[in-house]
């Protein structure tokens, strides 16, 4: 079934990384038209189980049609939060910095290093508004999810910093050696603008990360390949789905952190 959207619909949304198109059972579809074009796919929107509705966009579209530098990010943050979402889960696939992160590890960032190139991050393109960003991710949403997880016996590492690269290729040998002595934990594609997207929104934001591949200069041997990454994030879609509805449930229908005063504060009309 499909609608245009009408007014707030959810308040929880998730925007789904590779290999995980779908989310929700018996889903209705939103076609919601943003003033940055159409987001990645139409919002489908369900319930999960204890009755709250969530708003899920798949981030490359169903049939992974945007590759990281392409991806509507504006159109899909806009959409979401003119749908009444307010909170956002972002889950994703990273390749590990440090050989203890294993393929299959979920970990929860803390931190942002962006290294791409060219992306449109901001949705002041007049006067100067300037978004607090020194603690990119929902210090709450992590925290529900973190006990989420503790409570199902579902591993996560709790903080890290997950430096975004430009993609679509994989990172070189001597890149992925440099990331890791800065000491960053996992490396990814899709993660920048889409933070700072929401947090100019007012939105919470709180991104999952599952581990499908050793970056390429951690381990010695062939680099990472698409395949790879596609397979492990495959067997663990059933493991990311459960954390999520689970996660979804949990949050707090009144968030109590500061995601949303940069928002407040610029004085400007956003949906």
């Amino acid at each position: 079934m499909t609608e245009a959207s009408t007014g707030p619909v959810a308040d929880v949304g998730v925007i789904g990384g590779s290999g995980l198109y779908e989310l929700l059972p018996d889903v209705v579809e939103h076609v919601v038209d943003t003033p940055y074009g159409p987001p990645s796919d139409p919002v489908m929107v369900g319930a999960v189980p204890g009755g709250r509705r969530v708003a899920f966009v798949p981030r490359h579209g169903r049939d992974h049609r945007y590759p990281p530098h392409r991806i509507p990010y504006r159109a899909n943050l806009w959409a979401l939060r003119s749908l009444g979402v307010r909170q956002v889960l972002a889950p994703c696939a990273v390749g590990s910095l440090r050989p203890e992160l294993g393929p299959g590890t979920f970990v929860l960032p803390d931190q942002l290093v962006d290294r791409t190139s060219g992306r449109v991050q901001t949705y002041h393109d007049h006067g100067a508004v300037h978004v607090s960003f020194a603690d990119p991710y929902c210090p709450v949403g992590r925290d529900r999810v973190a006990s989420v997880a503790a409570s199902t016996g579902t591993e996560v590492v709790d903080g890290g910093t997950m430096v975004v690269v430009e993609g679509p290729r994989f990172s070189t040998r001597a890149e992925s050696q440099w990331f890791a002595a800065q000491g960053w934990s996992v490396v990814n594609m899709t993660g920048h603008p889409e933070a700072v997207l929401a947090r100019e929104l007012g939105l919470c934001y709180t991104p999952i990360a599952l581990v499908t591949d050793l970056d390429a200069g951690i381990e010695a041997g062939a680099g990472v390949n698409q395949d790879e990454v596609f397979a492990v994030f495959a067997a663990n879609t059933e493991r990311m789905r459960a954390l999520l509805l689970r996660a979804a449930a949990a949050l707090p229908v009144e968030p109590a952190c500061g995601c949303a005063e940069s928002y407040e504060q610029a004085g400007v009309t956003l949906p």
